[in-house]
């Protein structure tokens, strides 16, 4: 007599605690967000003659166009070449990291609805591609920044933390995008014309120096504003992380990673099924 095999059944309803839940089967599946990230990163620039040299290349290119226009403007940056980097390395990432795992959520709907895995699986190799990105990015910073003449201190390595906080936030804000965006599509177009306006209220071009002192109070309330100041600190001031600024960061960091794990996990099978 051969033995029933029990056939495993997945219940949505019965879930204790989705966010938890979200959190374990995601670790279960930590293989295909690693296959994800090297055919996103391998597979991008498959074709091209270059290959993943062009990940050095792009901001490259953005620093030297916006260093000839701007670099009379804003003469009194020491290594005004370097300070331009530095802002359009983390905006790159968190730009491009977002809007991808936005679209692989919102977009996804039919292969979510013919296989089972976790949804955030899709946003956290968005995350995981764009650090790739950012890592080879900094071997051209590193070359530009002796060239313009700001040498690189211990305290570059501290680079790790607010790498690390802002991919927090990335993957918090993509989550909260796209759990809205999957009921409201018009949400995501308006969300990349919103980036657009959001690089130009950030100092990435500019000096913060410059910026009336009325004005600046409301950059307080804009979180890149933070996290890009605490990545320029050790890259670019070589001086080491001050506590006040990374508490700041990692409050940002956190509450927008867990409101949006928390609101993304309870529209999970909605977005399977309206995406």
């Amino acid at each position: 007599m051969t033995k029933e095999i029990p056939v495993p059944f997945y219940d949505s309803a019965k879930q204790s605690n989705p966010a938890w839940d979200e959190f374990i089967q995601t670790l279960r599946y930590k293989d295909l967000i690693m296959h994800l990230v090297r055919r996103d990163v391998t597979a991008r620039y498959k074709r091209s003659v270059l290959g993943i040299a062009w990940t050095m290349l792009n901001p490259l290119g953005m620093m030297l166009i916006l260093t000839v226009v701007f670099s009379q403007v804003f003469s009194t940056i020491d290594g005004y070449a370097a300070y331009i980097l530095s802002g359009l390395l983390v905006w790159n990432f968190f730009s491009q990291s977002t809007v991808s795992g936005i679209n692989s959520m919102v977009w996804g709907g039919d292969l979510f609805r013919r296989i089972y895995f976790p949804r955030s699986v899709y946003a956290i190799s968005a995350i995981g591609t764009g650090i790739v990105n950012l890592l080879l990015s900094m071997i051209p910073y590193v070359i530009v920044s002796l060239a313009v003449g700001k040498p690189l201190t211990l305290n570059f390595f501290w680079v790790v933390v607010p790498i690390i906080l802002i991919s927090m936030f990335t993957l918090g804000l993509a989550l909260i995008i796209a759990s809205v965006g999957v009921r409201f599509p018009d949400v995501v177009e308006m969300f990349n014309i919103f980036l657009f306006a959001w690089m130009y209220l950030t100092p990435i071009i500019y000096p913060e120096d410059i910026v009336p002192a009325w004005l600046l109070a409301f950059f307080k309330f804009n979180p890149m504003y933070h996290l890009i100041k605490l990545f320029r600190e050790p890259i670019f001031y070589g001086q080491p992380l001050y506590p006040q600024l990374v508490g700041i960061c990692t409050l940002i960091a956190v509450f927008t990673l867990v409101l949006g794990w928390i609101i993304f996990s309870r529209m999970t099978d909605e977005i399977a099924y309206r995406s």
